[in-house]
This record gives C-alpha cells, sequence and structure tokens, in this order.
C-alpha cells in the first residue's frame, strides 16, 4: 500500500478487501463476525435457505452470533416460535446462540470476545455501530444481507467519507458522553451523516472510559451514520483484556492520519458543553437541559444497548441510594446484559435501586421498541437513556418520549420531573475498575 493520508475507516476497509482504498470506493471485504437476534435472524435464517438449499453450509460458524434479546423472555407465541428458529438454526450449523437472560446482541458481542480494535463486523441491527467504540468498523445490515452472508463469509461496501466530531479539554461535571452525542446529532440533524462514519476525537474524547465511548458510536446511526468510530488505544486493550479475557496486540497505525481527509469537521471545547436532552419526537431535538427542566415525567426508564451497562446503572443508584423515587414516576431498570445484572446485585447496586422504588428486570431491550416489560400508555411522558424517541417508539402514539443521559434520569426519577444532574453527588466511575474494587467481576 502507499503511504497517502487515510481515516481509521479507510484503513480497516483496505485491510479486509486487501488493497488500499479510500471513500467511494466499493469493495468486497471478509466479515470478522456478524450477529443477529430473535426479531431479524429468523430472516435471516430464511434467506440463507433460500439461498443455499436443503444442502447448505454456513462459511464460517464461528463468526456468526445468535441472541435473543428483543422479546425475551418471549411475549407471546410467535416470539417463543421465533426463538426456536434461531435455538434450532444454531444447533444444526454449529453456530455461537444466546438465551433469553444473556442480554442485548451488542453488549453479549462485546463481553463475549467478537470485537477487536480493526474487526469489520456486520449486524441485522442498526446500532450494530456499537463496536466502533472499540475501534472496529460496525455497521447493521438488512436480514437479506446478513443471511447471504450466512453463506459466502464476505460482503459488499462503499468506503464511506468521514465526519469528525472533536471535543478538547475536560468534560464538566454531570456531562457524559450521551450528552455529547445528543449534542452532536443535534448539531448535524438526524440525517446529517447518512452513509457516513463519525468519528470521535479529541482529548476529551481520548478520557471517555470504553462505557461511553460505546454510547457514542452506538447511536451515530441516529444522525444516520454507516459507522461510528473512537480510536482505540491502551485504555481498549486493558478493557477487552479484563472485561472479554482477549489478548489484544493494538496496531499502532489503527488511527487516522493527521493529514487524512475528512468531509467535515466539527469542534468543540468541552468545557462549553452541558447536559443535553433530546425533546419528543426526534433525537436532532437537542437542547441545553435549562430548556426542558421542570418538566413531568410518568415514567423514566434506564437501559438499551445505549445505556444499560452497569456503569450506567452504577450512576442512578448513587443519585438514589438512601432515596425514593417521586410517588408519582415509575422507573424501570433494564441491565444490558446476565453480567450487568450480576454485578449490579455484586455490589447491591440492584438492593439501592429496588429500595428506592425502582422495577429491576431481566437483561434485555423490551421497552426500547415498545415490545414490553414498560410500554407507554396513552399520553404518558417518559425520559429514556435510550436511542430513539420518534413517535411510538416505546408504546402509544401518543405518549412522549425524552432522552438523556444516565445521571439526568436518576435526577428525574428523584424529583418526578426533569431535572439536572449538576451539583446532585455523583461520580464518573472507571469503566473497568469500579466493579472489581467492590467485589464484583
Amino acid at each position: 500500500m502507499s503511504s497517502s493520508a487515510r481515516t481509521i475507516t479507510e484503513k480497516i476497509l483496505s485491510t479486509k478487501a486487501g488493497r488500499e482504498v479510500t471513500a467511494g470506493d466499493y469493495v468486497e471485504a471478509e466479515i470478522d463476525a456478524m450477529v443477529g437476534h430473535d426479531v431479524t435472524g429468523p430472516l435471516a435464517i430464511e434467506v440463507f435457505e433460500s439461498v443455499t438449499g436443503e444442502d447448505g453450509t454456513v462459511a464460517n460458524p464461528e463468526n456468526v452470533v445468535f441472541t435473543l434479546d428483543h422479546h425475551a423472555p418471549a411475549d407471546g407465541v410467535e416470539a417463543a416460535n421465533n426463538h426456536n428458529i434461531v435455538r434450532d438454526f444454531a444447533e444444526t450449523y454449529g453456530t455461537h446462540q444466546y438465551e433469553i437472560s444473556d442480554g442485548i446482541c451488542h453488549q453479549v458481542m462485546i463481553e463475549e470476545g467478537f470485537v477487536r480494535p480493526g474487526d469489520l463486523i456486520i449486524g441485522a441491527d442498526s446500532h450494530s455501530t456499537t463496536y466502533g467504540g472499540l475501534g472496529a468498523f460496525g455497521t447493521g445490515v438488512g436480514s437479506t444481507d446478513l443471511g447471504t452472508v450466512f453463506a459466502t463469509g464476505e460482503l459488499w461496501f462503499r468506503v464511506p467519507e468521514t465526519i469528525r466530531f472533536e471535543v478538547e479539554g475536560a468534560l464538566p461535571d454531570g456531562v457524559y458522553a450521551k450528552d455529547l452525542i445528543l449534542r452532536f446529532i443535534g448539531d448535524v440533524g438526524f440525517d446529517g451523516a447518512t452513509y457516513k462514519t463519525a468519528e470521535y476525537g479529541g482529548s476529551a474524547i481520548a478520557d471517555l472510559p470504553i462505557h461511553q465511548r460505546l454510547v457514542l458510536s452506538n447511536m451515530a446511526i441516529e444522525m444516520g451514520g454507516k459507522a461510528g468510530i473512537v480510536e482505540p488505544d491502551d485504555r481498549t486493550v486493558t478493557y477487552l483484556e479484563r472485561q472479554s479475557g482477549l489478548d489484544v496486540s493494538l496496531d499502532p497505525d489503527l488511527v487516522s492520519d493527521p493529514d487524512a481527509d475528512y468531509e467535515a469537521v466539527y469542534t468543540y471545547r468541552g468545557s462549553d458543553l452541558a447536559p443535553q436532552v433530546s425533546k419528543p419526537s426526534n433525537p436532532e431535538n437537542a437542547v441545553d437541559i435549562d430548556e426542558v427542566a421542570g418538566t413531568p415525567v410518568d415514567q423514566v426508564f434506564v437501559g438499551t444497548c445505549t445505556n444499560g451497562r452497569y456503569e450506567d446503572i452504577r450512576a442512578v443508584a448513587d443519585v438514589l441510594k438512601g432515596e425514593q423515587i417521586d410517588s408519582n414516576t415509575r422507573l424501570i431498570v433494564v441491565p444490558a446484559s446476565k453480567t450487568v445484572y450480576q454485578t449490579c446485585l455484586e455490589t447491591g447496586v440492584l438492593e439501592t435501586l429496588v429500595d428506592a422504588g425502582a422495577t429491576f428486570q431481566s437483561a434485555g431491550c423490551g421497552p426500547c421498541a415498545g415490545y414490553h416489560q414498560g410500554v407507554l400508555g396513552d399520553d404518558d411522558v417518559c425520559l429514556a437513556t435510550a436511542n430513539r424517541n420518534f413517535p411510538g417508539r416505546e408504546g402509544s402514539m401518543q405518549s412522549q418520549v425524552y432522552l438523556a443521559s444516565p445521571a439526568t434520569a436518576g435526577a428525574t426519577a428523584l424529583y418526578g420531573e426533569i431535572t439536572d444532574p449538576r451539583g446532585l453527588e455523583t461520580e464518573r466511575y472507571d469503566d473497568y475498575a469500579v466493579a472489581t474494587a467492590e467485589g464484583g467481576r
């Protein structure tokens, strides 16, 4: 390859294509890992069977992962049947398959060691961009593409242009990655990064723990992004070693070159940023929390592949320890995985939340897409740590959903109205050290 300046996206796709490529090129690339769940998996399986026939084989079964997470546990006969379709396929072809209590696909993929820096990963779920928080190129595809890749192990891509979001300086207390990504989406719009890579950098991003970097990558799709990437570093390696048990050797070239070509660069000073809330009914409706503070809410939902990790739930518990949630407000907490659930149990976080009046449920997607475990009714107002708040996203078309950080969610549950978390007793917890220090994982 030549020494021309490239983005991290161009470097990853060049490696996977076996030739140097730049934005706008089309490539056929080998997939390192792929994932489907109980909603998209059966459709992908149907495509695979139609493509390969009765004697079909899965190209790389060790790279294929299924999770049962959206309707988990099954909330009806159709969901139960879909679970069985996935179970049968995994048993027949020797692919990986995780059960109803194991967790959300993106969290499971990370915890179980299917994601490494520089990997190319696809999933039949739009939030497969999450893997970019570990320096991979992760992207969502349709079930048709996924089913075909089961058979071929490869997929074609158009190499996306890159938009860079750069944040310098320290973030103020009460401002987290969720606030950053809501601000970014608000600035570019819900389609402002369509089929682009959202690349996140600067000293403030480098200082973020991994669980917060994953938030940035997860919600790249909310501005249309094909991928969302944070350059991997020593913190990434340490996280993967402790969280996933991986032995990772980081390629020092797995960074964007200083003179790489960006379609646009957005720059921010950390000290200028405030907690953000996205108003109904689009993530792009992000405003400083002062504009909506005092808005009464009926429900607070903490969870999802965006903010359902231990550190997120811990942030809520830190606000509510020894307190009671507002008597007119419901607090629904759904951890992203069984591991997260166990850590909450071992560290006392689960007890703290239940004592405060929360409903703590088994791992899964649940309310995020309005399936079960906390669906909203007509005229319900919810503040959620989720990634989307489109009309009807969490239930009734007449409900309203605001998006915010876990710290804001905890403060809101305490007072029953949207509340600025600044000034409350909260701390920034390291992504891999807290649970270990306190006897957890």
